[in-house]
């Protein structure tokens, strides 16, 4: 069954390092849209980023080798997978001869891209710190607000507002302050969000505490990301708006979805917290 219940998620499991993409274990995105109200058309374009730091494989003469990986899922897919089973997956290289790169990413495509029902780009990248440089997400920053804030879960959309008699603005907004936990295991999951929107002006301060609001709620990073698009263009009606949420690694992964009502092509800068 592809539910997070069935998953690798909290169990002893034992790593392999050899290849077997049955490892990957797909989940609906249905059924958390349906909570959301959202049907089979969905009111955002988007992308799940994934970016691996513990991919390595054998060359043909038996030397290892070690890359960085991004993964492109578009959010149009019927699957996500599962981040341990993903982990183990990769893992599964690290006694495997491959011909080169190229072979590898092919076989990545092909895997990913059956599991989620979708094509998934890859690229395959040197571990080299001038090809993967530090960068800020743009926005004004939400955090130094003075505010007094005592909920912490579940996430409150009454907390958005907009100013009605204001004039139309475009305006980023950054937090550091978003923190859910995963729904299998409870381990907390920690991130930075951008939000970027034109209409009129979102109240600074029930926007952080809407963000505050998922501290204790137990969602995917996936699932949270849609919630916030679908809250905030339900209680505030931009005309335009952008959700891009940077969470912080686990075991060696690290998932970043962008939802935006334009199709939009996000970059991939990794934060001082990646």
């Amino acid at each position: 069954m592809s539910t997070p219940e069935h998953s690798p998620l909290g169990k002893d499991t034992g790593y392999p390092d050899r290849y077997d993409p049955d490892r990957l274990f797909p989940i609906p995105r249905a059924d958390k849209r349906a909570e959301l109200g959202l049907a089979e058309i969905l009111p955002f374009h988007g992308v799940d980023i994934w970016n691996a730091y513990e991919l390595s494989w054998l060359d043909r003469r038996g030397k290892p080798v070690v890359a960085l990986a991004e993964f492109r899922v578009p959010a149009a897919s019927p699957y996500i997978i599962e981040s341990k089973s993903f982990k183990l997956y990769l893992n599964g290289f690290a006694q495997e001869r491959v011909a080169d790169a190229d072979a590898l990413a092919a076989t990545l495509v092909r895997d990913l891209s059956a599991a989620v029902g979708a094509v998934v780009n890859v690229q395959l990248s040197a571990a080299s710190a001038t090809a993967h440089h530090l960068a800020d997400l743009d926005g004004y920053l939400l955090d130094d607000q003075l505010l007094e804030i005592d909920h912490y879960g579940p996430p409150r959309a009454d907390f958005l507002g907009t100013d009605a008699t204001a004039q139309a603005i475009e305006e980023t907004l950054v937090s550091h302050l978003l923190r859910s936990n995963c729904p299998v295991t409870g381990q907390p999951d920690w991130g930075s969000v951008q939000i970027a929107y034109r209409g009129t002006p979102i109240g600074h301060a029930g926007l952080l505490r809407y963000l505050v609001s998922f501290r204790n709620h137990n969602e995917f990073h996936e699932q949270c990301v849609e919630r916030i698009f679908v809250d905030l263009m339900q209680r505030c009606a931009p005309q335009q708006l952008s959700v891009y949420a940077r969470y912080t690694r686990r075991g060696g992964l690290d998932i970043n979805p962008f939802r935006s009502s334009t199709p939009i092509t996000p970059d991939n800068p990794r934060s001082a917290r990646q």
